[in-house]
């Protein structure tokens, strides 16, 4: 039986979480430019992408094939979010789905509400450790497995990489108004907490608000507004109707922006085998 004190809000364990929302008001004193704005909603795309085709479609749901390297890329990508590790994100996604709004299921709106399934479920003890057993397909990989460990390093390098991009800008290319601490703000914590917060919305808003074209077991939505800032991801009672369909824009007025991306990968022969829907997601409409 779960021990009731892990579901409590660990006040500790979640000071990095805090702190990140916290540093969002550095602008005050910062300031803003529009290089700062352009750096934080570029690297806001790119780590969406590195969560919803990488932590997502690839590692918890396997909905396409791709080399190691490029495995470990997504990996990074989905790592420089702040989201953990690739093990710990893909193991409880797909308790998710084993338990979809039962008692179970690790973030459900429909059972604890919407506090609990946006953030939470993560915010205490109960849900910190990994659960090697559901993703023993991924733990094989040593380079996974590091991710994995020191999951705290890659958010570290690109906050200082935002630093150092900011210094050099406010150097040698003073016209753009740019500073070290602005670049920092804008580009690694503001830009962290719109990826955070566009991750979370799919469990929440995903399961309360929206549209229900398939008749599932749980109270997945299709949600325009959470399919554009997600990437796609958005299509959520589509996704849970054929889970492992890479594609969650089952239409083509569906926008699903990290399948674009990936049929682009696929044409390069980056990524190969990207599963389509299931005939049957065409025969019941």
């Amino acid at each position: 039986m779960d021990n009731v004190d892990d579901e409590r809000f660990d006040l500790l364990g979640s000071l990095p979480f805090l702190g990140m929302h916290l540093a969002c008001i550095l602008p005050i004193w910062t300031g803003v430019s529009a290089v700062a704005v352009i750096v934080c909603l570029a690297l806001y795309a790119v780590r969406m992408f590195g969560i919803t085709a990488g932590y997502h479609r690839y590692f918890s749901h396997r909905s396409y094939k791709t080399g190691r390297t490029f495995q470990f890329v997504l990996g990074l990508l989905g790592a420089m979010s702040a989201q953990k590790g690739p093990l710990w994100w893909a193991a409880h996604h797909r308790l998710h789905h084993g338990y979809s709004d039962t008692a179970n299921d690790v973030h459900s709106p429909v059972v604890q509400g919407f506090w609990w399934s946006h953030v939470g479920w993560f915010l205490c003890r109960k849900y910190s450790d990994t659960d090697r057993q559901v993703v023993r397909d991924l733990v094989r990989y040593p380079e996974l497995r590091l991710l994995d460990r020191f999951y705290v390093l890659p958010p570290i390098a690109l906050g200082s990489m935002t630093l150092v991009l900011g210094g050099v800008l406010q150097l040698f290319v003073p016209e753009t108004n740019t500073t070290a601490l602005q670049m920092l703000a804008w580009g690694f914590f503001i830009s962290t907490v719109l990826v955070y917060h566009g991750t979370f919305v799919v469990n929440s808003m995903a399961h309360a608000f929206g549209s229900r074209r398939y008749p599932t077991k749980d109270e997945s939505r299709n949600n325009f507004l959470v399919a554009l800032i997600t990437l796609g991801e958005g299509w959520h009672n589509n996704h849970h109707y054929a889970p492992s369909s890479e594609r969650q824009g089952f239409y083509w007025w569906e926008i699903d922006l990290s399948h674009y991306v990936l049929k682009l990968l696929s044409a390069c022969r980056v990524v190969w085998d990207l599963r389509p829907p299931p005939s049957r997601v065409y025969r019941r409409r």
